[in-house]
């Protein structure tokens, strides 16, 4: 928003602030200016003039020779503008002057002859030319011929101003208008507010009679008013209109678009004007627009409109789309003598969905998607009406055409200064607070000890108890906002157990080696179950970005085998990558996915490599394996760990488990199929996916220390001979519960197939740990526990010793 401080004076005096002080005071009070814009530019020496004589140049066909009286003298000045001509009243930059962009004035000679300054455009003198009204876009700007010869021109043209650039945040809607500009200045500076006086003649002709309104689609549009004006004379705005609008960033065009467009400024309420002979019908139907209709809006573009967009009609075609723009088959134009103006209040999501579907955005649709104020509605119609009829000699209609169901009763809001204080940690008296509300002209009562407070209608952003206790705080002052710390009591901060045991998982495995990696929870439908611990319905993105990540994954290895992939081509030829992440699985009773957080890995390469010590180790197995026991051991569980044998597509048939804790699979572990792995480019690839969630949730006990043993323990190692099916955890199952109390450890510490072993059986050897902490074991003791082992290994695992 765009503010001169010229135009702001008519409604609150701030003569003798200096806009920079200005515009401080604003910024502190919660409205940010981002700029103080001097239109003036610096410039001098530049005076109005007029054209005595203008003839074509010897020399040059596109100069002219100029004979200007600047009112000391007249002077001879050449001018290549195309439609400067004699008898005009121009701007004049005297030699000596400088313009806008470092441009000084001298006398010169153009082809012979002497010139003495410069006949000057708009844009010459720092205006955009997106804001010079189409007659002056391509040469100099003509003045009004009241104008004096000699009279400085730089107020005429209102470039003796200052223009605040407001960053406005989106619920201050209010001061996208100079009025709602002018009642926050006023109740920063306790200055009173000049609102415009609307008084003008109404003729005895009634606007009803002349116009017929039928609004079909009251909900989007509770409010129409139309104001009929015959006998208007198109014409050029008056200077100080102009200078208004371009310092607001509006283009003039005549006097009643440009009224219309001043309204809007001024109100903050958008209008519109249509031309009430190329209605034709002489009446107006607010509907939604049919399927695939089409308009021309006034920028002269074809639309295509839906069904739920909003538009005026003559009541057979659209003439305009609704709080976006008119159309051009009823525009204002030069031969114009009636014209209807409209004032409505359109439902601020019907415009904000039409202005985005026909790619068209307007100073109009800003405010009306933000919400006008509906008891302006009427009092801006009548404020455009008298214009009309002082600015184009408009005969007003008397009466308006209107349809209202529109609810303009202010929002109710009760609160206790107690309540203020106690947020704002401060202690302001409710005398202060009814000052400042009565600054803000917030009518307010005071109310056995409470504020109860009317929100006027034009501060849409008023709604609830904490928006008072806003404005009472930033027109108090921020700054006496006291800095205290919290009286309340404090409490310590701390992790949950939950999350305390997932930094020891992640620091265990960094610290064993491993890296963090961060990948996509969308992944294709093909991979989103590959390797999955659980497999439920898919959730599949209506609107993916691509294929590859249209599906929420149900496993965390898929995307870390690509992130392997990628290293390994990169001549990374050892990877250790883990990842904690969330997957999707089903669909709960609120229709979202069930998120279970896992964790995983992938390794592949070298594990151990001391070159210099010629010692180097490929990722295995039970490398992978020891990593999962050793983080089990960190969270106390590894006494109920166990694996089992198990077969998993993708997955090397012979070389994959289930993970199981206290009987119950809560991962898996295994080498990747070497089929797999030659698709991945990669050589031997183990991976492992945990149910980090189940793991976490586990209770588990206190971790006890023990002393240092004073009595010996004693060792038994066992060399047996079993079938190739059987697996070393069962017989370690076997060993643990046949054992006995004195047994403390069992280790495998050989696998062995080959000759002097029988084809299709294999021998595990275990060593075995007796002890007691309360005194030393006689061998008889150890020998009775450890045939019991023997024995049991032979009846339920048909183990044999080894000779």
């Amino acid at each position: 928003m765009l503010v001169s401080t010229k135009w702001l004076n008519e409604y609150v005096n701030i003569k003798g602030i200096k806009p920079e002080d200005l515009a401080e005071r604003i910024t502190r009070s919660g409205i940010e200016v981002d700029s103080i814009i001097d239109r003036s530019q610096s410039m001098t020496n530049v005076v109005v003039g007029y054209v005595k004589e203008c003839v074509k140049h010897p020399e040059a066909d596109k100069l002219n020779i100029c004979q200007v009286d600047v009112g000391e003298e007249t002077t001879q000045i050449i001018c290549g503008a195309p439609n400067v001509a004699q008898g005009q009243k121009v701007i004049v930059a005297r030699p000596g002057a400088v313009l806008p962009g470092g441009m000084k004035i001298k006398k010169a000679k153009l082809r012979g002859e002497e010139s003495n300054g410069m006949i000057c455009s708009l844009q010459e003198l720092g205006i955009e030319g997106k804001l010079v009204a189409k007659a002056y876009a391509e040469g100099i700007y003509v003045l009004p011929q009241d104008t004096v010869p000699g009279e400085n021109a730089l107020p005429l043209l209102g470039l003796d101003d200052t223009v605040l650039e407001f960053d406005l945040t989106p619920n201050r809607s209010d001061a996208l208008s100079m009025l709602g500009v002018a009642y926050e200045v006023g109740a920063i500076l306790s200055q009173g507010i000049a609102l415009p006086k609307i008084d003008y003649k109404e003729s005895a002709e009634k606007a009803e009679d002349m116009l017929k309104l039928r609004v079909d689609a009251s909900t989007d549009n509770p409010m129409y008013v139309a104001k009929v004006v015959k006998n208007i004379k198109i014409a050029e705005s008056p200077l100080w209109l102009q200078n208004y609008l371009m310092a607001a960033g509006v283009r003039p065009h005549n006097n009643v678009v440009d009224i219309t467009n001043y309204v809007l400024m001024e109100y903050g309420q958008p209008l519109h004007a249509f031309d009430y002979d190329r209605l034709e019908s002489g009446e107006i139907v607010v509907r939604h627009a049919e399927e695939g209709e089409l308009i021309t809006t006034l920028d002269d573009a074809e639309r295509k409109l839906n069904s739920h967009n909003l538009v005026i009609t003559n009541g057979k075609e659209p003439v305009a789309i609704a709080g976006v723009m008119g159309g051009a088959n009823s525009e204002v134009h030069d031969g114009t003598t009636t014209v209807v103006i409209e004032s409505a209040y359109f439902a601020p999501s019907s415009v904000r969905r039409t202005s985005k579907e026909v790619g068209l955005r307007s100073d109009a649709s800003t405010r009306f998607e933000k919400g006008v104020d509906p008891n302006r509605v009427q009092e801006a119609a009548e404020r455009a009406v008298q214009l009309l009829a002082e600015l184009a000699n408009g005969e007003v209609l008397s009466g308006s055409v209107t349809f209202d169901e529109l609810d303009k009763t202010a929002e109710r809001i009760t609160i206790s200064p107690d309540y203020i204080n106690n947020r704002l940690g401060m202690k302001i008296s409710m005398d202060d607070m009814l000052t400042i509300l009565e600054r803000l002209r917030i009518p307010t009562q005071a109310v056995n000890g409470q504020l109860v407070i009317d929100a006027p209608t034009r501060r849409q952003d008023l709604r609830i108890k904490e928006d008072i206790i806003e404005e009472i705080a930033r027109m108090y002052g921020y700054d006496e906002i006291p800095k205290t710390l919290p009286v309340s009591e404090s409490t310590p901060g701390g992790l949950t157990p939950y999350q305390a045991k997932r930094r020891i998982v992640r620091q265990y495995l960094e610290g064993a080696g491993l890296y963090q990696a961060i990948t996509y929870s969308l992944t294709s439908k093909e991979h989103a179950q590959a390797y999955a611990l659980e497999t439920a319905p898919v959730t599949e993105l209506l609107m993916p970005m691509s294929e590859d990540r249209s599906t929420l994954r149900q496993s965390l290895i898929p995307h870390l085998l690509e992130a392997t992939t990628y290293n390994v081509a990169r001549r990374i030829d050892s990877v250790a990558l883990y990842e904690t992440g969330s997957v999707f699985l089903g669909e709960e009773e609120d229709g979202l996915p069930r998120e279970v957080e896992h964790v995983a890995a992938v390794l592949t390469g070298k594990w151990v490599d001391h070159a210099w010590q010629g010692e180097t180790k490929k990722v295995d197995f039970f490398v992978v394996k020891g990593i999962i026991e050793g983080m089990m051991e960190r969270l106390g569980l590894s006494d109920d760990l166990s694996f089992e044998k198990t077969s998993i597509d993708g997955m090397h048939p012979g070389r994959t488990a289930n993970i199981l804790l206290k009987g119950e699979r809560i991962g898996l572990i295994g080498q990747l199929h070497p089929t797999e792995q030659k698709k991945r480019d990669l050589k031997e690839t183990f991976v492992m996916e945990l149910n980090l969630e189940h793991i976490l949730s586990v209770d588990t006990e206190e971790l006890l220390y023990s002393p240092v043993p004073r009595f010996p323990s004693i060792s038994r190692d066992i060399a047996l001979v079993v079938e190739s099916g059987t697996s070393a955890g069962i017989l370690e199952t076997i060993i643990r519960q046949a054992g006995g109390k004195l047994l403390k450890d069992v280790k495998l510490f050989d696998l062995y197939e080959g000759d002097n072993v029988e084809k299709g059986k294999k021998s595990l050897a275990f060593s075995l740990t007796y002890f007691d902490p309360e005194r030393t074991l006689t061998d008889e003791e150890v020998v009775k526990a450890h045939d019991k082992v023997l024995k049991a290994l032979t009846m339920e695992a048909d183990a044999q010793l080894r000779g």
